[in-house]
């Protein structure tokens, strides 16, 4: 076991990645359930498998907040360094951030724009979002749909990365004109705390801000603690925090501490999966396979979802919501879809941007 960072993925974070992907995959299940605006006849205890995956059908929304902690690891890892010395540009950085996130967001964009108006045509509303409309569809197109309160639109999903489109600008600035120390971090971190604590303000910039710097000062202690007298200390209170739960924290005691616990669990399981693990390389592949294909398959789920309840009401049969096989099979289509998405969509045109279509083998 190594606590060093290697330059190959991180496949303990590429496994909690793929991990998040699913709870949110699981939380969204729920959407088949929809008629227009609300859920018909949903009984949330009555999903397939709920009994495994409880705590996915009940809070895999929470996957989000996971994704920007793990995001916060890896940028101040990346590019704390290279962002403070000016050893890569602004426009590098951006054009990096741009080509990975930009060309699958458009394309599912104009996709859900189609499947809301045919939906729309067919009900006479759009698919559980109001907000599908020109005023709406304009600041999905720069990734700045969240950045204000305009509601969630389209491939509703996409709020997630819209405010962390934001923070990106807002970390280049803070690396390049004020520093890099982590008492920098964590004074963004007691500011954050300090609004959400008074609820000041309900922004999801402010969450992704909180989470992104506690990520980022998890990378930062990992960093420091790498080889050092405390390395063994951290290592054991993040084991402490994150299989304590399983034996003392009940579901209503969850519900008081909810907040706080996922500011606890988010950057333990992130330090513990920062740990270089030296797995058969096959394995290693087929982990950062999965990794892969979280954000195809984070983006691509909702407009499946939306077609397969067109399809079937296309052909007059009701949606089997409650069928163990349609469960399975609605998971297996959408890690497929993002399999090949990132293949031959997604990757490709990463490349074209960063490279003028020059394929190389690079880390996002």
């Amino acid at each position: 076991m190594n606590t060093s960072y290697p330059e190959k993925k991180l496949i303990g974070l590429e496994v909690v990645r793929f991990i998040s992907a699913l709870a949110i995959l699981v939380w969204h299940y729920q959407h088949f359930a929809f008629v227009g605006y609300s859920a018909v006849d949903f009984e949330r205890d009555k999903q397939p498998f709920f009994s495994i995956f409880k705590f996915f059908y009940q809070y895999g929304g929470m996957g989000v907040q996971l994704f920007w902690c793990i995001s916060g690891f890896i940028f101040l890892w990346k590019y704390q360094d290279l962002i403070h010395r000016k050893i890569i540009s602004g426009k590098k950085f951006f054009i990096f951030r741009f080509s990975r996130l930009y060309p699958l967001h458009i394309a599912t964009l104009l996709l859900m724009a189609a499947l809301q108006f045919i939906y729309f045509k067919c009900h006479g509303s759009f698919f559980i979002d109001r907000n599908n409309n020109i005023a709406h569809f304009i600041p999905q197109l720069f990734l700045a749909s969240n950045w204000g309160g305009q509601g969630f639109s389209f491939n509703t999903p996409i709020w997630s990365v819209s405010v962390e489109v934001l923070v990106y600008f807002f970390f280049f600035l803070i690396l390049r004109f004020i520093g890099a120390s982590a008492w920098i971090t964590v004074l963004i971190i007691v500011i954050c705390s300090a609004i959400k604590i008074n609820n000041l303000t309900e922004s999801f910039i402010v969450d992704c801000l909180l989470y992104f710097y506690i990520g980022g000062l998890t990378a930062q202690t990992f960093k420091k603690a790498a080889g050092g007298k405390y390395q063994n200390i951290l290592l054991a209170l993040s084991l402490l925090i994150i299989l304590a739960p399983f034996a003392f924290l009940t579901e209503d005691l969850f519900l008081k501490i909810k907040p706080i616990f996922l500011l606890l669990y988010a950057p333990a399981l992130v330090y513990i999966a920062a740990i270089e693990l030296k797995l058969p390389q096959s394995f290693e592949r087929l982990i950062e396979v999965f990794g892969n294909m979280t954000y195809s398959s984070y983006l691509i789920h909702f407009p499946l979802q939306l077609f397969i309840i067109l399809i079937f009401g296309l052909i007059g049969i009701k949606i089997p919501f409650y069928s163990p096989l349609f469960f399975i099979g609605f998971i297996v289509l959408v890690l497929t879809l993002a399999f090949f998405v990132y293949q031959y969509y997604e990757k490709p045109m990463q490349d074209y941007i960063r490279y003028g279509g020059k394929l190389r083998n690079t880390r996002s």
